[in-house]
């Protein structure tokens, strides 16, 4: 995106990134089902690599104008080259740290999701529900792709990142499931913005040929995230909150809130995640490293663009 897009396009460019990422999930998740159960697993897996090598040609076919880069000398993981990147950007640290703690709890939601939608759907309808509400990260990246992401991506972030906490706060708070459908499908449209404007962020703060070790290293700490907390989450669930929420003095403190019905502690589980992300992004506005990043954002130089490289390649002299 950074150097095919010009970099006033980039939080559109990125917008269209969640799109399509929207729709290899529906897709991937839809054709997997409909595989494993006639095909079995070898045949779908063989699919999806003849799938993917397809992929692969075809990215050999594009061409993108980019010099040769100079061949790296040393180790081929560079995370030394990372962190020195990372701390060029003052605030940019912090934006990760964030995007990790936001990760963090989303794996509640990772965790206990399936298990919500199966209380109140078959499986099989749970998949097509759970189907149709993923359509909202296509219709997410497409306002992203229209619309962008304003003047300030870092306050349009923690703003939809405090809306989506709200969103999983309350669409558990009843037993009633086309709150949950809704809810899934306002709190994925939220989600291609989040990403979005953590790339753009850092597309304009870092210099070109920093940003993939960036990229790698942002991805590395933040993906590990969610893993850590749906692993944790789980057994806690299972063990304590939902046994406790199934007692008279649990139906008693909570059920002002949480209505009657299935899987009251899971609701409960989400009620607190989603209230701390909310209070976690609010308070990130009070923060040193929001003001140091919206700066470096403000006054950093415009990254090379297709265009850029075009005309440069013009002006060039012919040896």
């Amino acid at each position: 995106v950074t150097l095919l897009v010009p970099e006033e396009r980039h939080a559109n460019a990125n917008g269209l990134v969640g799109t399509v990422q929207g729709i290899a999930f529906i897709i991937t998740s839809v054709f997997s089902g409909l595989s494993v159960g006639p095909l079995g697993m070898g045949w779908t897996l063989l699919i999806a690599i003849v799938a993917t090598a397809i992929a692969g040609v075809h990215l050999l076919l594009l061409r993108i104008p980019e010099e040769q880069p100079a061949a790296s000398v040393g180790r081929g993981v560079d995370l030394r080259g990372a962190i020195t990147a990372v701390r060029l950007a003052p605030g940019l640290f912090a934006l990760i740290i964030f995007s990790t703690f936001n990760n963090l709890i989303g794996g509640v939601y990772i965790a206990l999701m399936d298990p919500y939608g199966l209380t109140l759907f078959s499986v099989e309808a749970w998949g097509t529900v759970f189907g149709v509400a993923a359509t909202g990260f296509i219709v997410g990246g497409v306002l992203i792709a229209r619309f962008g992401l304003g003047r300030n991506p870092i306050r349009t972030m923690l703003l939809v990142v405090a809306g989506m906490g709200l969103l999983g706060a309350l669409f558990t708070i009843r037993d009633w499931w086309l709150l949950y459908a809704v809810g899934i499908w306002l709190y994925m449209a939220l989600v291609p913005a989040v990403e979005a404007a953590e790339q753009t962020v850092i597309q304009k703060v870092v210099p070109y040929g920093s940003q993939g070790r960036v990229f790698g290293f942002a991805a590395a700490f933040e993906s590990a995230a969610a893993p850590i907390t749906a692993f944790l989450i789980a057994p806690i669930a299972e063990f304590w909150v939902i046994p406790y929420m199934e007692t008279p003095s649990g139906q008693q403190t909570w059920g002002w809130l949480l209505g009657d019905g299935e899987a009251r502690g899971i609701a409960l589980v989400f009620v607190f995640a989603g209230l701390a992300m909310v209070v976690i992004a609010l308070l990130a506005f009070a923060t040193r490293s929001y003001r140091l990043i919206t700066e470096q954002y403000r006054t950093a130089p415009e990254t090379p663009s297709q265009t850029e490289s075009e005309t440069e390649t013009e002006r060039t002299p012919a040896p």
